[in-house]
């Protein structure tokens, strides 16, 4: 197992080397400038779609803006903002979140063409059913010869779309908070039967297919993220006298890369800083990696462009908002140093030292809600991948691998699950980024279309 998970590390990290770097950042950074700032000069105007303004239930697609992007954010909103933020700041120290906020500035942009993209080059399954995301609007925009990128995609993302890290997160989380600390002795058989209870529940809801998702996670997700909000309000309260040097802090460690202690990048640890907070970052918000277009492909929308504002207030919600409220729990209490506990157990600590007795719990409360609700939405992209490749009526045997799945994942280590998704999540952006940057242009003129006929029904 100790080989496997050095061959599974050493080629994660080969793949997220500098090309990709180029390709997500460079990439998105062209996107953002080619859009003239389309995310943030619209801002606005995509929280007016997001509360239904511009909803008609005639339509073509199967779910509403705001189910679209709840159930894009339950698979984001997860272990990547608790336990991904605290794995960061454990190797990368505070500067590492500099890095994951400028992952999500230029996320945005790029969540706003892949999505946009999605709507614009809907394709059929093999049932003749509407569909959307990266492996159709490959094939629909690019044309039948792109088809193995498209292919590419679909492969990598059943394996990237597995609930490994976010189960292997919340089993850590039960063992720390609930188990051990009441006497529980924790071994595989504890593992394993969290992996069972996991397995039944999540089983329930993913048979129900995208409706009864999509149900679920926007009751779920807005009330789990305004609780977490609250919860770490206190904290920082409590700490108020040390927030503005740490949020200082996040600005020049991030430079400095002081207490970075990873592998250097580039002949250099401020290299080696960047990537670790790109990483992150990009398994925070997943812009560029192609998941969301799949969830978003799915709204109830003529507009593509109307569904691209949406679904660039995800990393903004995501990684700006949720992911910050993390490290600064983590920097204010001051167990980034004394603790030597990694992943979800740092986040674990933060709270139990700001709150003795019951943050502890709180926190397991939003860690579970999160969890559960991710492993809702990546079964029904794995469902979309498996779909395409093989048919329509073969996709429920995705499922079957899925649940499998979460028993691995309660019962194997984080380092090995953290490089495997981060592997195929490299892999899936890929064609999804280069099919976005050839079709760009479209959705810029796309966009300008939009804005005419805005003006003109204002008007």
């Amino acid at each position: 197992m100790n080989k496997i998970d050095q061959l599974i590390s050493e080629f994660a990290s080969f793949i997220w080397g500098l090309p990709l770097l180029i390709l997500l950042i460079g990439g998105g950074f062209y996107l953002l400038i080619l859009s003239r700032f389309i995310p943030f000069r619209f801002f606005g105007h995509a929280i007016q779609v997001l509360r239904g303004k511009y909803d008609n239930p005639d339509d073509s697609g199967d779910i509403s803006h705001f189910q679209a992007l709840t159930t894009a954010l339950s698979a984001t909103v997860g272990m990547g903002n608790i336990a991904g933020v605290a794995v960061a700041i454990s190797i990368g120290g505070p500067g590492a979140i500099f890095w994951m906020w400028i992952s999500a500035i230029i996320g945005m942009s790029t969540k706003f063409f892949t999505s946009s993209l999605a709507i614009m080059y809907r394709g059929k399954d093999s049932n003749g059913e509407v569909q959307g995301g990266p492996m159709y609007f490959i094939v629909e925009g690019l044309g039948k010869s792109w088809k193995p990128m498209a292919i590419m995609f679909s492969i990598c993302g059943l394996v990237g779309a597995l609930p490994v890290f976010n189960v292997n997160q919340l089993t850590q989380a039960i063992n720390d908070i609930l188990l051990t600390p009441n006497g529980v002795e924790v071994g595989f058989s504890t593992n394993l039967i969290i992996g069972i209870i996991l397995l039944v529940i999540t089983s329930t809801v993913i048979l129900g297919g995208l409706k009864r998702i999509s149900a679920i996670s926007s009751k779920l997700v807005p009330s789990m993220v305004a609780l977490y909000f609250l919860l770490v309000l206190f904290i920082l309260l409590s700490n108020y006298d040390v927030v503005p040097y740490y949020f200082k802090m996040i600005f020049t460690d991030a430079f400095a890369a002081e207490n970075y202690t990873g592998d250097s990048f580039l002949g250099g640890v401020l290299g080696g800083l960047i990537i670790l907070g790109i990483r992150r970052g990009a398994f925070s918000n997943e812009a560029g990696i192609g998941t969301a277009p799949m969830a978003h492909g799915a709204a109830k929308t003529s507009e593509p462009i109307r569904e691209g504002l949406v679904a660039m207030l995800g990393p903004a919600i995501d990684t700006l908002v949720v992911c910050t409220l993390t490290a600064l729990a983590i920097l204010v209490t001051g167990v980034w140093q004394s603790s030597d506990a990694n992943g979800v157990s740092l986040t674990a600590s933060a709270f139990n030292n700001a709150m003795p007795g019951i943050g502890n719990y709180a926190l397991l409360l939003c860690i579970a809600i999160f969890s559960i609700s991710s492993l809702f939405s990546y079964a029904y992209y794995g469902n979309k991948c498996m779909s395409f490749l093989f048919g329509a009526k073969n996709k429920h045997y995705y499922n079957y691998f899925y649940i499998l799945s979460i028993i691995i994942g309660s019962t194997t280590s984080l380092n090995m699950m953290i490089n495997l998704i981060d592997s195929f999540f490299a892999l899936m952006a890929i064609p999804t980024m280069i099919a976005t940057l050839i079709m760009a242009p479209r959705v810029v003129e796309e966009t300008k279309k939009y804005i005419e006929k805005m003006k003109l029904e204002k008007n």
